[in-house]
């Protein structure tokens, strides 16, 4: 049986936080704690990504390496903190440890991608490659692709590139969302959407007009909002732009992602507009967090772990066959009803 970061903290009568803090060498744990946890590392073979050598990337060594490109818009430096990637981080990890690889990260700028991913390749190369393309244009992924046959590309789908693309299915997912906010009876329903523009979001907002749009209705642009996406707290502009409606507000609003959904919901307290007595809010993606706002939230649930599985599953599949067929695959989704919605009719 694979050990995990669990398993270590359990051993050590610590929380997986301090095993984290011990094993990435940051302060936060005594000195003591710090070697008790590292003893056990070492007595159970655990191989943590923040410990992997040089070393390990002889040849035949079995390492997979996941890259991240950072941003000021969606992908932030500290990425690894944020929900949705930090919960697919996991899966990934976890499906590459039960088939006997080691998971590499590596977290690039975007301003500097290509030249810093072939840099770390030269000085460790890895078995294959999962690019996680949230942010990235078709020209950076296209540049990768030529270089690299064993590569997956993850939150991202460019149907015009000869690679392999695994992607929830954004349109699905947000025609779940309006068609669940058209079937309690909401025709004013706006649309919160995401200062930072890329693949999901664009097609979350396709998939939410095609549902308006099988109603015979379409989107009120004095209804459609533009915030920060990677913001949980109440947002001014916001603010403001709700208060130029004076009162005339959308029934519902649909948000392109769970960050977005709760920081309008702490938005539209500090407002005295409740949800879902006044406004109903629906969001994206289902991370932890969409359980702990009040009221507990109305999203899509993106199937992290079936992406995780898929994704090393093609990439093992390329590296077993140099000439493996590419694809494009996309993981459908499910609404998530919660206490963020109600009905129009229903009594206030």
């Amino acid at each position: 049986m694979k050990m995990r970061m669990e398993d270590i903290a359990r051993l050590a009568n610590v929380s997986k936080s301090a095993v984290s803090l011990a094993l990435s060498g940051k302060p936060g744990v005594s000195e003591s704690t710090r070697a008790k946890i590292l003893n056990i590392v070492k007595d159970n073979g655990y191989i943590p990504r923040t410990m992997l050598k040089a070393s390990q990337a002889e040849a035949g060594a079995r390492i997979l390496r996941f890259v991240a490109c950072t941003n000021s818009g969606i992908v932030l430096e500290q990425y690894d903190k944020q929900p949705f990637f930090a919960e697919l981080i996991h899966d990934i990890e976890e499906q590459c440890r039960s088939r006997g690889y080691s998971l590499l990260f590596s977290s690039v700028p975007v301003e500097r991608f290509e030249e810093t991913l072939l840099a770390m390749e030269r000085e460790r190369e890895s078995s294959g490659m999962i690019l996680l393309g949230t942010n990235l244009a078709p020209q950076h992924i296209e540049s990768i692709a030529g270089q690299h046959d064993r590569l997956v590309v993850l939150d991202t789908c460019c149907e015009t590139l000869n690679a392999n693309f695994i992607v929830m299915n954004n349109v699905m997912g947000a025609h779940q969302a309006g068609r669940y906010l058209l079937e309690l009876g909401h025709r004013q329903i706006g649309y919160v959407q995401s200062d930072f523009r890329m693949y999901n979001f664009d097609a979350r907002k396709q998939g939410f007009r095609q549902a308006l749009a099988q109603a015979g209705l379409s989107l009120d642009e004095r209804h459609v909002f533009t915030v920060s996406p990677t913001t949980v707290a109440a947002q001014q502009t916001f603010q403001q732009n709700i208060a130029a409606l004076e009162g005339r507000l959308p029934t519902a609003l649909f948000c392109e992602c769970d960050y977005i959904a709760i920081s309008v919901i702490k938005s539209l307290a500090e407002l005295s507009i409740r949800v879902p007595e006044d406004i109903s809010v629906v969001g994206f993606d289902n991370i932890r967090e969409s359980t702990v706002i009040s009221p507990e939230l109305t999203t899509v649930h993106v199937e992290k772990s079936a992406i995780a599985e898929l994704a090393v599953t093609k990439l093992l599949d390329s590296i077993a066959h140099r000439k493996a067929v590419k694809v494009k695959s996309f993981i459908d989704t499910q609404l998530v009803v919660r206490n963020s919605c109600r009905a129009v009719d229903s009594p206030r």
